[in-house]
């Protein structure tokens, strides 16, 4: 972690305050060029936009994935005011950006909460292998 890293978290956390201050979710994130230049910002509105997805990690990773050529997204890094969630960090490894940073952990955030996070939804699996693999079989090679 250096300096431009700091500066660039402190940013991603003035995001999240304004997400706060427009009523979301408290997190806010941003994308950051090798060549230091910020690229795109994003605060959360699942709110406001009624949007379960609407995380700013989610809407760069998305954006990122559309606008920036591999080699480009490679050499860009993700500042975010907080660890990602498992969706936005599938999305994140999807779209192929090469570095994120983040100011609290899943787990710190967690703490914040009064309930310590949400309750994990029961699950089942995995089941009917040789029926559920051939739809998917070869499409990877």
């Amino acid at each position: 972690m250096n300096q431009d890293d700091e500066r660039f978290l402190r940013r991603a956390i003035e995001l999240a305050a304004s997400a706060r201050e427009a009523g979301n979710p408290p997190f806010g994130s941003l994308l950051v060029s090798r060549e230091g230049s910020v690229v795109a910002e994003e605060r959360n509105s699942s709110l406001a936009d009624s949007d379960i997805t609407a995380h700013p990690e989610l809407k760069l990773a998305r954006w990122a994935a559309r606008e920036l050529d591999a080699e480009t997204a490679a050499a860009t890094t993700m500042y975010t005011s907080c660890q990602p969630c498992n969706m936005c960090t599938g999305a994140i490894e999807r779209s192929g950006l090469g570095r994120v940073v983040f100011a609290l952990s899943g787990e710190q955030l967690n703490g914040l909460k009064p309930s310590g996070g949400f309750p994990q939804v029961p699950s089942e699996g995995p089941a009917l292998y040789e029926e559920a693999r051939v739809p998917v079989e070869g499409y990877y090679t």
